[in-house]
């Protein structure tokens, strides 16, 4: 039997997963790393804080691993998306890497449209201008550390210095590239013309190649630190969203994923490369070759959940907090919550925007909080599921992921506020799995992505909308997505009382 390890760099923890020919997972282990939050809206992380927990995680797995160690071929990867690592000359790093729910960036932003032009800028990048993508940290760190910016030779994203600090060789891949602002979606190459417009040097972009493409093997020392064989051959991988999408089947047309991590997304599958979303929602290339997808975003989805846990509830589990949904009614008592803790993103381009509880009153218990931002997460979500529909896409069945997945109440909400079949998977590890398809893919075990996925990928249990339910939470959203242009205004005077260095 062999074996190929999908590496899922997220942005609160590494996931290592072993899994064999017949899609089974071996192995996996999780090996967390800090935020650094020096302010209000900055959000950084240590690279090197990746690659020790990566090699820890691969060593223990290793260790646990009973069969010949050839027998484990291929390494491929699934990384958080936009995050800026910039190199000098000899490849050392020059300052900590800036991620994608860091919002210092809003000045830079309106320099990009003043400089290119918003359709201009539609027409290369597909995208917006926001605060989470990586040419907006790039013009930061030109204005505010030139002199850092003056060495920089070539700039990374997060899972592409993992990779390199464990082949020696420097690449990006199309998925991740879609997320800086600085690629030609369509025609798959960075933009001369963007990187002109804005002063950016053409020569700090990384060579692309394809997600499943053989870039070289694992180095003498990484071999030694892991206990894997040199000769382990390293697949490029692709952004976390896209892995996401292969490793829940998201690969034709007509399919739509709900991926709940620290972010949440919805994002449906494309075989064009021309349609127009006037920028409402993102898209970006996908990891299968010559494929794309469009997707919303909610910046703090899990981190809302997290949020709550840790400050409100900090000794319970995530399973315990979450036990008691079932017992509070739609509504959580008259509780609503928004998840804009760090800003927002789809349909609010908003990185001045917060989170807000609307409704508290003495009789509020903590499972209706629970409840409430439950709901909220979810609300959020289908804000993009509305967009999708209203340009024409049809989303009457949804593959969810991620932690909205680990839960059978949370699940139905989801099937009743975005009015749709929910498919939960019989073994749902997302974009760490999408990873192990692109190496098994990769290795050539298989013929095509969808053949792999068709063995790795499997449904388990599906949740069905119930009408009284959908028309409840239709008149909840309805006043859900009132709160948003309510509190813009006392958002924008609290902004000059939030924590600063």
């Amino acid at each position: 039997m062999n074996y190929v390890i999908g590496i899922d760099l997220g942005t609160s923890a590494v996931k290592v997963l072993l899994m064999n020919e017949s899609g089974e997972v071996c192995h996996e282990t999780t090996k967390s790393y800090p935020l650094i939050q020096e302010q209000s809206g900055y959000s950084e992380q240590d690279p090197n804080e990746w690659v020790e927990k990566t090699i820890v995680a691969l060593q223990e797995l290793v260790e646990q691993f009973d069969g010949e160690i050839e027998q484990i071929q291929g390494i491929s990867y699934s990384g958080q998306m936009h995050g800026l690592v910039l190199l000098d000359e000899e490849n050392n790093i020059l300052r900590n890497a800036i991620l994608w729910n860091d919002t210092r960036t809003t000045e830079q932003c309106k320099e990009i449209y003043n400089m290119i032009g918003e359709k201009r800028l539609l027409d290369i990048t597909k995208n917006q201008a926001l605060e989470g993508f990586t040419l907006p940290k790039l013009l930061w760190v030109k204005q505010y550390e030139p002199e850092l910016f003056e060495k920089t030779a070539v700039f990374m994203l997060p899972k592409d210095y993992l990779r390199f600090k464990m082949t020696g060789l420097i690449h990006s891949e199309y998925s991740d590239a879609a997320g800086t602002l600085l690629l030609n979606i369509a025609q798959k190459k960075w933009s001369e013309e963007v990187c002109q417009l804005v002063g950016i040097d053409f020569n700090i972009c990384p060579p692309l190649v394809e997600s499943h493409e053989y870039v070289g093997t694992i180095t003498e020392d990484i071999a030694k630190q892991t206990g894997l064989a040199r000769s382990t051959k390293v697949f490029a991988g692709g952004a976390d969203n896209a892995c996401g999408a292969i490793g829940s089947g998201i690969l034709s047309e007509g399919k739509t994923l709900c991926s709940i991590g620290t972010s949440g997304v919805v994002l449906s599958h494309e075989e064009k490369k021309d349609r127009d979303f006037q920028g409402k929602v993102h898209y970006f290339n996908h990891g299968k070759e010559n494929a794309f997808y469009t997707m919303g975003v909610t910046l703090a989805a899990g981190h809302s959940l997290s949020w709550f846990k840790n400050t409100f509830a900090k000794d319970e589990s995530f399973e315990s907090l979450l036990a008691c949904l079932h017992e509070v009614p739609i509504g959580a008592n008259g509780l609503l919550f928004t998840p804009y803790l760090v800003g927002e993103r789809t349909p609010h381009a908003d990185a001045n925007i917060r989170g807000s509880f609307i409704g508290i009153d003495s009789s509020h218990k903590q499972s209706d909080f629970t409840r409430s931002v439950i709901e909220g997460i979810t609300f959020s979500l289908h804000e993009s599921i509305e967009i999708f529909r209203e340009n024409g896409k049809t989303i009457d069945t949804i593959i969810s992921i991620g932690g909205g997945a680990k839960n059978d109440t949370w699940l139905q909400i989801q099937a009743d506020i975005f009015n749709a079949k929910i498919i939960k998977l019989s073994s749902e590890q997302g974009p760490a799995v999408g990873a192990a398809i692109l190496a098994a893919y990769g290795c050539k075990w298989f013929e095509s992505l969808e053949a792999c996925a068709d063995v790795f990928i499997s449904a388990a249990k599906t949740y069905t909308p119930v009408p009284e339910n959908v028309e409840d939470y239709q008149q909840l959203y309805h006043l859900y997505k009132q709160v948003y242009e309510q509190t813009k205004q006392l958002n924008e005077g609290l902004k000059k009382f939030r924590k600063m260095e």
